[in-house]
């Protein structure tokens, strides 16, 4: 019983989620527009469940490059009103459309010209009526088996925030990087602001033979450089392959004189690289794809300059 009690929550959430996709409209749109076009920030408000929604609303909407805080309703109608100026939006949330406190924050900020969106779940309420977009985050039941407490509601609320701040992210082409660079504390930060060239084997380190090379001789680069590999070179100095130690295992399995072969025999052909200047998530991101744990790191003429082994990586405690 608890179970399925879990399932019919998940469930009817999820359902509610898929009628507001539906009803979604050229207000959302219109709002995205609005806040791609504001010269000041995005201030969230709300009260009780919708402010905390809105608290999260504000944070996600910051950390992709929308500058946004969170005004809590009360406080705003006892002089925090003095936070907001005229090239700012205004977002409120409300269940209902009937909250006092922002039927009292709305006609001080539109004397200071500041565009209002609501997100609620009455579309025709008298507080929908005053804001300039309303975006509709109704649902047909809450998850509640008493219809009460705020499940569904406050999950579409979130979701349609995420979707504005993914909208956003989107037509400002918040990169990567971008992200990184608000979040410098953290491991996925320093990931995204790290680059390969931090953490790259150079020089004596780098594994190397020509294709002619023997096995014997081939196996000893790749032992005293103890990265797993060997990088392959012609005589140009440019990449033309990688030979590993699964490489090493599976020629030995189909082939028992195997040690008469060369290395440009028996090499992977055009392998997976990277550049210096790449991100380190990029290298872990190419690793993860293809099931590999090194990566030769060449330059803009397809020579090695470098090579990142996973471990590398895990050593540094980015990940």
């Amino acid at each position: 019983m608890i179970l399925e009690t879990g399932k019919e929550v998940i469930r009817k959430e999820n359902d509610a989620l898929a009628a507001m996709a539906e009803r979604l409209d050229d207000n959302f749109t219109k709002a995205v527009e609005m806040i791609l076009a504001c010269k000041g920030r995005v201030i969230i408000t709300g009260l009780g469940k919708s402010g905390l929604i809105g608290k999260k609303i504000a944070a996600t909407l910051s950390s992709t490059g929308t500058a946004s805080f969170f005004l809590h309703a009360a406080e705003g109608v006892h002089g925090d009103l003095g936070l907001v100026r005229s090239n700012d939006i205004l977002i409120a949330v409300s269940k209902s459309g009937a909250t006092d406190e922002l039927h009292q924050i709305l006609p001080a900020v539109k004397r200071l010209g500041v565009k209002t969106i609501l997100l609620t779940g009455q579309v025709d309420s008298p507080l929908a009526a005053r804001c300039d977009i309303v975006l509709d985050c109704s649902v047909s039941a809450e998850a509640c088996p008493n219809n009460l407490v705020p499940t569904s509601s406050s999950t579409a609320a979130m979701v349609m925030g995420d979707a504005l701040a993914v909208a956003l992210l989107t037509e400002r082409h918040f990169s990567p990087e971008d992200f990184a660079y608000l979040h410098p504390g953290g491991s996925l930060g320093r990931r995204l602001l790290m680059h390969v060239e931090e953490l790259m084997h150079v020089n004596s380190e780098i594994p190397l033979v020509k294709p002619d090379t023997n096995m014997r001789d081939t196996i000893l680069e790749m032992t005293g450089k103890r990265l797993g590999c060997t990088i392959v070179v012609n005589g140009d100095g440019r990449l033309t392959g990688i030979f590993t130690d699964g490489d090493l295992r599976r020629l030995a399995q189909r082939d028992e004189r195997f040690f008469e072969r060369t290395v440009g025999e028996a090499m992977v052909v055009d392998p997976k690289t990277i550049k210096p200047g790449d991100i380190l998530d990029k290298a872990l991101a190419i690793m993860e794809r293809h099931s590999i744990t090194v990566l030769p790191v060449v330059d803009k003429d397809h020579r090695p300059v470098g090579i990142i082994h996973l471990h590398d990586i895990l050593k540094s405690k980015l990940v």
